[in-house]
């Protein structure tokens, strides 16, 4: 049977202040005709479906509308909850969707349940935080390879009672993964590292999280984001991947998805990005220009804006020396930086250099930490306070 590994469409994004809503209508638009043409089966979304726990409307309504399409042209739907999602939104009525055949894995209740799509076994695992569902799970260590490990454990049972091809989803970081600067960061202190045998024992692990489409082994694989969220992408192929499953394995291919606007990292000095004829073909792309003048030049955006109208996002490399702005300490953090490298930046700057010992890392790490525990339970619990008229 053939079926569609897909995730990270983070519906809702905005790119550098730019909506994207419009772009992932038509990547819904490209989805549904794919699922016609090649008799897809299956759609299998690796978590990350909206961008934020609490979507908008508009945000909503496209997904409604996705799905509706979807099943219509004879697909079933397998959507997992991922880091960006709040798990109980996103699974809100999933029976009753079930029987329409738009399957929601948000609950660890359901973990090692298969969703049986013709003859293939397939285990929606959702975001796991170790602190929230290690009980539940029976784990103490709050890591999450161990309660990814756990929630194989319970998949493994139950693919050793039958001999179906078994597909595992799940959204993690998974050794041997590229990451780029449009992921958020799920862990601090190296706990977010999911070793790939973890996911030993099934036919295929179709991965979410990571933007950038990867196979981490010849049958545990990132899909990647079917729009790039970030300049760091530029350079890749966004694609979504069409699996032929058999009784012998599994065969993929890269099906290139809709690109809304090329991107353009342009770097050099502004005489010369003014100047080049080569770079004519970014005045229709989105753009970040590095400025390498030794002295940064007056009106600078102006006068990129002019020849580039969708310049989005402009910053200072001067050859031969560091950056002289009087921007906010926080608008110089580089977005790729851990959490944790930035407070422990945070605190050096503050301190005239001394940086952070190892007791104030660990007690960092514990903040952030349980900070993004308590976001995590905000966000699922707002809804039941909405629900009684507190919130």
């Amino acid at each position: 049977m053939r079926i569609v590994h897909t995730s990270d469409w983070h519906l809702g994004r905005s790119f550098h202040q730019v909506g994207l809503l419009g772009a992932q209508v038509q990547f819904v638009d490209f989805l549904v005709d794919l699922v016609r043409a090649e008799g897809v089966e299956a759609v299998l979304v690796s978590g990350d479906v909206y961008d934020r726990a609490l979507p908008s409307p508009d945000t909503v309504s496209v997904l409604a509308d996705a799905l509706t399409r979807l099943v219509d042209a004879g697909a079933q739907v397998v959507l997992t909850s991922g880091n960006h999602d709040s798990a109980i939104r996103l699974g809100f009525a999933s029976d009753l969707l079930a029987r329409a055949g738009v399957h929601i894995g948000a609950s660890l209740a359901n973990v090692g349940t298969p969703v049986l799509v013709g003859g293939v076994a397939v285990y929606p695992l959702p975001y796991l935080e170790p602190a929230v569902v290690g009980p539940g799970l029976g784990v103490a260590e709050r890591s999450h390879a161990a309660v990814v490990r756990a929630a194989m454990d319970r998949v493994r049972a139950d693919v050793a009672g039958h001999d179906l091809p078994s597909i595992v989803m799940a959204h993690a970081f998974v050794a041997g993964g590229t990451s780029t600067e449009s992921e958020r960061e799920i862990a601090v202190g190296g706990v977010s590292v999911v070793p790939s045998e973890v996911f030993n024992g099934v036919t295929y692990a179709a991965l979410g999280h990571l933007h950038r489409p990867q196979w981490v082994r010849d049958d545990v694989a990132y899909s990647g984001s079917p729009l790039a969220m970030s300049f760091g992408e530029a350079d890749q192929v966004k694609s979504v991947s069409l699996l032929d499953v058999t009784a012998g394995g599994v065969i993929v291919e890269a099906i290139p998805t809709p690109v809304p606007r090329r991107l353009a990292v342009l770097r050099g000095d502004l005489a010369d990005l003014l100047a080049d004829p080569s770079l004519q073909w970014a005045r229709g792309a989105w753009c970040r220009a590095v400025l390498t003048d030794p002295i940064r030049p007056l009106a600078a955006y102006e006068q990129l804006s002019r020849r580039f109208p969708d310049l989005l996002h402009l910053e200072f490399a001067p050859r031969g020396g560091p950056v002289h702005t009087t921007t906010r300490y926080a608008a110089r953090v580089p977005s790729a930086r851990a959490e944790l490298d930035v407070c422990c930046d945070f605190l050096a700057h503050v301190r005239a250099g001394a940086t952070a010992t190892d007791d104030e890392r660990a007690a960092l790490a514990d903040a952030l930490d349980a900070s993004r525990t308590a976001r995590a339970e905000a966000d699922d619990e707002g809804l039941a306070d909405a629900a009684r008229g507190v919130a």
